[in-house]
């Protein structure tokens, strides 16, 4: 016999909104935002919080959400892909990700322009190596790896 898991509420900041969600206690935030918020741009990697395909930021940090339980997240601002435009205009990152043609696949690339964002808020003009520090967690596959970085460069100012 499966024990039933409660469902409780939990009242969440997401890309500036509070959202209410009735989950069960222990759901990984990820699921959340996916299957109760349809916020899709975060993708389930690896589910170790090892590969980062689901980083979102939360209060200006990139953070895995594929394992962590949605009840960490409260009172704790969340930022998905989604919520970085503004008034229409994509963010810096995301633009210079799109003029730089830095995607292949983009499985990896919602969880790359978020630990970028994170990285610019800490350092404006950041070295070579910050950025490739930066972004060392996050998995990638494809051969777009260099046009990555040099996205993270135009979004700094640096191309």
């Amino acid at each position: 016999m499966v024990a039933a898991r409660v469902v409780e509420e939990f009242e969440l900041d997401v890309n500036g909104r509070r959202e209410i969600v009735r989950v069960a206690a222990g759901t990984p935030l990820l699921m959340v935002l996916r299957n109760d918020l349809g916020l899709t741009a975060a993708k389930y990697g690896c589910g170790l919080e090892q590969c980062f395909a689901c980083a979102v930021l939360v209060d200006g940090e990139a953070t895995t959400s594929c394992a962590t339980p949605v009840e960490s997240f409260v009172g704790r601002r969340i930022v998905t892909l989604e919520g970085l435009a503004a008034d229409g205009e994509l963010h810096p990152v995301q633009q210079a990700f799109l003029e730089e043609e830095a995607a292949q696949c983009g499985y990896c690339i919602p969880g790359m322009i978020i630990g970028a964002v994170a990285l610019l808020r800490r350092e404006r003009k950041p070295t070579e190596e910050q950025i490739r520090a930066a972004l060392d967690p996050h998995l990638c596959r494809c051969g777009t790896h260099w046009r990555i970085l040099k996205a993270v460069r135009r979004a700094a100012g640096q191309a």
